[in-house]
């Protein structure tokens, strides 16, 4: 079975990027461009890992982490953090993260990051 990732950045060109990219090499990726947004995909369709903006407009990344893990507590997170939002990344790390990435994204550390954490997630 494909690995469901759900990608979620206020960068629409990220996000469709990203999620481009994640397709062609096999993984079900679907993208969302806002916290709001990323809680209703969920509810909706089934993910085995969510990669997390920390800082959107809106409804920012720790705020949605937080009602995941309320509502999906086995759905690992991954943070992505831009520059500056070291604090931010150790909210989310204590909320339930299982890891964080840095901006500029490396596709490569991506796939490998969410295949650990998915496989984390099932166990």
């Amino acid at each position: 079975m494909a690995l469901r990732v759900l990608f979620v950045d206020d960068e629409e060109e990220l996000v469709s990027t990203v999620t481009e990219r994640l397709d062609l090499r096999g993984i079900d990726a679907t993208g969302a461009v806002s916290g709001e947004e990323a809680l209703i995909l969920i509810e909706q369709k089934p993910f085995d890992v969510v990669v997390l903006d920390v800082r959107m407009p809106g409804l920012g990344g720790l705020n949605v982490i937080k009602r995941i893990k309320q509502s999906h507590p086995e759905l690992e997170v991954i943070l992505l953090s831009g520059h500056g939002a070291k604090e931010d990344v150790e909210t989310g790390l204590r909320l339930g993260a299982f890891d964080y990435l840095q901006k500029p994204v490396d596709l490569e550390n991506i796939i490998a990051i969410l295949h650990r954490a998915a496989a984390r997630g099932r166990a």
